[in-house]
């Protein structure tokens, strides 16, 4: 009774970075991989992804350089502007250049998810449209049954099914209990004409009490909006939806806001509220939680797409290292990530950076914009545009 001829398989649950990243991984470790995805198509958001440190690394290993550097946005001058959208202060991109190197990208989150889909999509069995209904493990196995009686069979599944996971509510019995609420929405979209009020390769920034507002001009299908503003009640917000709520939060703004309110898709945008997942363990049995669905991070600043890919990345290092062992292979994993996850999680939450200032052109950018903007209460808002001169 032997095995070793027929591959491993694995099964993943979600088809955005951390899910396609896993796949390629475990491809190219020579797993047999079915992706789940419940979404109809695949999704090619647009809010924009920095990959440096440890997030470039594990791009650069799972060997997506070559599709992602044309993406490359680069670095550009970042605008502080008044609620009319008048200029109020400048951050040139040297700044950020200077502070990052050459071992970075700034690339959209859709650039990315069609750089992992190009790499794996004929090598995996991916399967949109899949509603996962239940979960079942064995000693040997772990059973995926699907909306439509489909099971799924493999000696792994991974969950990659982001903040709102339908794995972990199914396997883990965390409940609600692991969604830390930041009191926050967020939306982004791209743009599909460039924003008429925001000079061409900059991006303006508003920071006002409760809310911040970016929006790029990087020319045609280039150009994007970013949003997030405090609120009391975030399912309120969910269920009016991104236009009316955005329209609410930001409509008395004058200049790049208002042009990329204007041409707001409705159905593409994406919004939701900002919460962090926070779990004792990220596996169970034959199962194991990968990227926001483990411990999303909170999407402010764009840190979650280098988590994924590192996470990703070291958890096939695991599994080719303890073989048949994924117990070992699932403990190495996250006691190896865990210290990175808290440290991201604890800046998002102290409302700074999400980047600690790392480089002295850092500091003083931050020192800059928060001098800049001389409002109380303001710090936690800063976020976004420290991120966008260091980044």
């Amino acid at each position: 009774m032997t095995h070793h001829h027929t591959a491993k398989r694995a099964t993943v649950v979600g088809a955005g970075i951390a899910g396609l990243a896993a796949a390629l991984r475990l491809h190219q470790d020579g797993w047999h991989v079915v992706v789940l995805e419940q979404a109809p198509a695949r999704r090619s958001g647009g809010y924009l992804v920095n990959l440096h440190g440890p997030g470039y690394t594990a791009a650069e290993r799972l060997g997506l350089l070559p599709a992602l550097r044309p993406r490359d946005i680069g670095f550009f001058g970042s605008i502080l502007v008044h609620a009319d959208g008048r200029e109020k202060f400048r951050i040139p991109a040297e700044v950020a250049a200077a502070a990052v190197g050459d071992r970075a990208l700034s690339v959209f989150r859709g650039d990315v998810e069609a750089a992992l889909y190009d790499a794996v999509a004929e090598h995996a069995d991916l399967r949109f449209g899949s509603i996962v209904q239940g979960i079942d493990q064995t000693a040997t196995e772990v059973v995926v049954t699907l909306g439509d009686g489909t099971r799924v069979r493999s000696d792994l599944l991974i969950g990659a099914d982001g903040v709102h996971s339908r794995v972990r509510e199914l396997v883990f019995d965390a409940g609600p209990a692991a969604f830390v609420d930041l009191g926050h929405m967020v939306g982004a979209f791209p743009l599909a004409a460039p924003p008429g009020h925001v000079p061409e390769g900059a991006g303006t920034t508003y920071l006002g009490p409760g809310r911040t507002a970016a929006v790029m001009n990087l020319g045609p299908e280039r150009s994007s909006a970013f949003f997030t503003y405090r609120c009391a009640d975030s399912s309120a917000e969910l269920s009016a939806g991104a236009g009316p709520a955005l329209h609410r939060a930001f409509g008395d703004l004058g200049g790049g806001v208002a042009d990329a309110l204007a041409q707001m898709p409705f159905d593409t945008a994406y919004f939701d509220s900002v919460g962090q997942i926070v779990l004792d363990r990220w596996s169970r049995g034959r199962v194991v939680l990968l990227g926001d669905a483990a411990w999303c991070v909170t999407v402010f600043a764009g840190y979650g797409a280098a988590l994924a890919l590192d996470g990703a990345d070291r958890l096939g290092s695991a599994l080719a290292e303890y073989g048949a062992d994924l117990a070992a292979a699932f403990d190495a994993w996250e006691s190896a990530l865990r210290p990175e996850v808290r440290k991201r999680q604890t800046l998002a939450r102290r409302g700074m950076s999400r980047f600690a200032p790392s480089t002295r052109a850092q500091v003083w950018a931050n020192e800059m914009t928060l001098r800049a903007i001389q409002l109380p209460g303001i710090r936690g808002l800063v976020r976004r545009a420290i991120q966008r001169a260091n980044n």
